[in-house]
């Protein structure tokens, strides 16, 4: 009882406080006179990462396995990845590059956590015959920590193919720029303020090229961390493929039964595979549009087949209400 007060807390705590990590983008996207507030949504997350650490812990605890074991453990696990790929940037004193796309990646997931939709799943109990396993953490976790690689590389992507359609840029100042804060541009603001110094165009006109310079060194970091994520997220979802097909082995007695599941993350794995082959025979842009159909594709993967609760991984299932 103890136990589940505290992860009910725990729980609730870093909702709230993601949520504010939003509002915060929101104000600082919106408004400029809010100086310190990119400090603060860092710190949220932070604490966002030590709260639903307590709640795995906790659930680890009291359950005796590695809180994985359904669509809400393995919500919680998700939320975990956000936050912790999140921090370690942070930790490493480098510029942190993914906050806008990670705080509300979490926000999501937790708001569905905290949602009246998973309460049948709160109460951990005892792990089927077929999850008796050490393979349960090695697979569920590396398959959940490529989603969380994959969404935030695919969002990157999005993000690129947005502003590669737009006609019309609109660039903020420093401050007030949600894109600008993001990638760290201080050398490229540094060349563009030299050059314009040396030119001498009226300003009218030398704003076009360094605009357009601006967008293009925007759209290279944005591929380049794109790039980065799909490919930690490749290397964990190849790894979760290949131990869930030796785990199969041993629970089912077959390396592969295309089971959906399965099917859905080979077909995310080919996916990927394709994004990597396009990227170095072409430019980004096409790859970029092969990341943003994967991103759909995951959420295929990991939520859609538990929503029709079909197949050997049907315990992870959304519970629907019985008449």
């Amino acid at each position: 009882m103890i136990f589940s007060t505290f992860e009910h807390i725990l729980t609730h705590i870093s909702f709230s406080v993601v949520s504010i990590v939003v509002i915060i983008h929101l104000i600082s996207f919106l408004v400029d006179e809010f100086v310190g507030l990119s400090d603060s949504s860092d710190k949220g997350m932070i604490t966002t990462f030590f709260c639903i650490t307590g709640v795995l812990v906790t659930r680890w605890i009291y359950s005796g396995h590695l809180p994985v074991s359904d669509l809400y453990e393995s919500l919680i696990f998700l939320s975990w990845c956000f936050s912790i790929i999140h921090i370690i940037p942070y930790f490493k004193k480098h510029k942190n590059s993914l906050s806008s796309i990670l705080a509300p990646s979490t926000f999501f997931t937790q708001g569905f956590t905290t949602s009246g939709l998973l309460t049948n799943m709160h109460q951990s109990e005892i792990l089927i015959p077929a999850l008796q396993s050490q393979w349960l953490m090695m697979h569920v976790s590396m398959m959940i920590l490529s989603y969380a690689a994959l969404l935030c590389g695919s969002l990157l992507a999005v993000a690129l193919l947005v502003i590669r359609f737009r006609k019309v840029i609109r660039f903020f100042n420093k401050r007030n720029s949600l894109l600008i804060n993001l990638f760290p541009f201080d050398q490229i603001q540094y060349a563009m303020q030299k050059s314009n110094k040396k030119s001498n165009f009226s300003k009218n006109n030398s704003f076009v090229p360094s605009r357009n310079y601006y967008k293009f060194q925007l759209i290279q970091q944005l591929d380049h961390w794109g790039y980065r994520m799909i490919s930690i997220g490749f290397i964990f979802l190849t790894i979760g493929i290949l131990s869930g097909a030796v785990w199969a082995n041993e629970a089912w007695g077959s390396y592969w039964n295309w089971d959906p599941k399965e099917t859905w993350a080979f077909i995310t794995w080919i996916i990927f595979a394709s994004y990597f082959h396009i990227r170095k025979n072409l430019e980004s842009f096409n790859s970029a549009i092969v990341a943003s159909i994967g991103f759909i594709i995951i959420w295929i993967c990991y939520f859609g087949i538990n929503l029709l609760g079909i197949g050997l991984h049907s315990y992870g299932s959304f519970p629907l209400p019985s008449n």
